[in-house]
């Protein structure tokens, strides 16, 4: 299972939210190259960047910061947040994006995403899916839609979908283990895709439990930035 460390972006800084709500905003690092470098440096070989503030604004703001850590580092960089129109996603790749995350625009406008898909590939495009209480939320997870978790995931793996990363928001930023139930449906009805789980995370036994499940990856944010996993703990575990 790969461990794929966190960067949440809000003014060019490394933030934490917690459930997803900008008011409970926790700045850890003016410097995200920094952070960055601290997770290269540690034998870490992706990262998980998400811009907060494009997710709000309904397009790409960060793309700057995105590029200085694709040009300082040698992480696979999977970037996310506000992606919504082919230039978008144009600047993402062109500012050094291995992959881009799509979840809002694949509620809303499934005929663009399945577009990116078949032009640039399911190992470049991972599908983005934010949901409370089995339902999906959409634009930062500041708006709740009307589409259930399951048959989203469903139409998506028919039309040839790979990547997914599903994240519980009442778990994100709580410290409190992940949504391991959860996971293990999307497990057991979709064995075939390539499942990142994220939120919650907060020590290594919740790790093990997901790998133990089967998950593709799992992203690790807050745990990190408060210490509670270390990261050499975190290299230790990805080498087991």
């Amino acid at each position: 299972m790969h461990i794929i460390p966190a960067i949440d972006l809000i003014e060019g800084k490394c933030v934490r939210l917690t459930q997803g709500d900008y008011g409970r905003k926790t700045v850890y690092n003016e410097d995200p190259l920094e952070v960055a470098k601290a997770f290269a440096d540690a034998g870490l070989g992706k990262l998980h960047l998400v811009d907060l503030d494009g997710a709000r604004a309904g397009h790409i703001v960060n793309h700057k910061v995105l590029e200085r850590l694709a040009t300082h580092t040698k992480l696979h960089i999977d970037f996310g947040g506000g992606l919504k129109s082919d230039d978008d996603l144009y600047i993402a790749f062109e500012c050094g994006a291995a992959q881009v995350t799509g979840g809002t625009i694949a509620v809303k406008q499934p005929d663009v995403f399945l577009r990116w898909l078949q032009q640039y590939g399911p190992e470049r495009i991972i599908l983005g899916a934010d949901v409370r209480d089995g339902m999906l939320s959409v634009n930062g997870w500041q708006e709740a839609s009307s589409r259930e978790l399951m048959e989203f995931l469903a139409d998506y793996s028919q039309q040839g979908a790979y990547y997914v990363v599903c994240t519980e928001v009442s778990k994100d930023g709580m410290l409190e283990g992940p949504a391991t139930e959860l996971y293990r449906g999307i497990r057991t009805k979709f064995p075939d895709l390539a499942l990142i789980a994220s939120g919650g995370v907060a020590k290594l036994d919740d790790l093990a439990e997901l790998r133990e499940l089967g998950c593709y990856g799992a992203i690790v944010g807050k745990a990190i930035y408060e210490g509670s996993i270390s990261l050499d703990a975190l290299r230790a575990f990805g080498e087991l």
